[in-house]
């Protein structure tokens, strides 16, 4: 875990911060974007993460699932790295993320991190179009983050695939 700052995270019915930080597309820094314009879009998946977390290298293909069958709108996902461009990138290439990365980064002070109150990685938020915190997980728990892909009509696990019920961050 890489934030500055420790306390708790965030919850449901709480305001999301907002933040500006440089988005990476494609492996390449686009310029910085922030919350009010990513909402444009609709709700967001906020998933914070650091390249070096084993649950983190497990949890993030699971949300790729979901970022390609869920439908246009109803749910676009960002990962929140707390590594530098060059790392998140060869991160999303060894496992095979095609969403778009956000970096909170050490050099920066993790102000998003910070604003979100994460102490440990992942740490999953959905914001609602108006900005309202509507879910939120630390860590992987296979029956929250079920019913958090179902509200994107997409079940992000494969029959008979092994994945554990939980795993702490």
């Amino acid at each position: 875990m890489g934030a500055a700052r420790q306390g708790e995270p965030l919850s449901a019915g709480h305001r999301a911060p907002d933040f500006p930080l440089a988005r990476l597309e494609n492996g390449v820094v686009r310029g910085t974007t922030d919350l009010a314009e990513l909402l444009e879009g609709g709700p967001v998946l906020l998933a914070f993460f650091k390249s070096t977390c084993p649950v983190c290298q497990m949890t993030l293909p699971f949300l790729e699932r979901i970022h390609r069958g869920s439908a246009p709108g109803s749910l676009e996902i960002f990962g929140v790295s707390q590594d530098d461009a060059e790392t998140t990138r060869e991160f999303a290439g060894e496992f095979g993320i095609g969403f778009p990365m956000l970096l909170d980064t050490e050099e920066s002070g993790y102000p998003a991190s910070d604003a979100y109150g994460i102490s440990h990685v992942p740490s999953l938020f959905l914001v609602e179009r108006d900005g309202t915190i509507a879910w939120s997980m630390e860590g992987f728990n296979k029956k929250e983050f079920v019913a958090m892909a179902a509200q994107a009509g997409v079940n992000p696990f494969q029959p008979g695939e092994n994945v554990p019920e939980w795993k702490a961050g």
